[in-house]
């Protein structure tokens, strides 16, 4: 039974940072593609970034520059280093483990 859990979210000031971690167990391995997604109030949840086979990685549009998603096998642990956050970047986040098991999310708010 795989299990995600994700954390690190919380309150910060636009321009901020945070550093969100999603701790797997179960039947995860260093090839399953990780993503993190997210969903504001009222809308549907999109996908942020996600890291292929352990080393390749890829941001939508509005985050490059300023995220950054990263691994550590050893601890089974998926990371989401945000920076210069801004307001639009409110939302709840969820980490994916590229096969349908999702997280219960962690809710970071960036106030302007």
């Amino acid at each position: 039974q795989v299990q995600l859990v994700e954390s690190g979210g919380g309150l910060v000031q636009a321009g901020g940072s945070l550093r969100l971690s999603c701790v797997a167990s179960g039947s995860i391995t260093s090839m399953n593609d990780m993503g993190w997604y997210r969903q504001a109030p009222g809308k549907q949840r999109e996908w942020v970034a996600i890291i292929i086979s352990g080393t390749r990685t890829n941001y939508r549009d509005s985050v490059k520059g300023r995220f950054t998603i990263s691994r550590d096998n050893a601890k089974n642990t998926v990371y989401l280093q945000m920076n210069s956050l801004k307001p639009e970047d409110t939302a709840v986040y969820y980490c994916n483990d590229g096969v349908g098991h999702w997280g219960k999310g962690t809710l970071v708010t960036v106030s302007s």
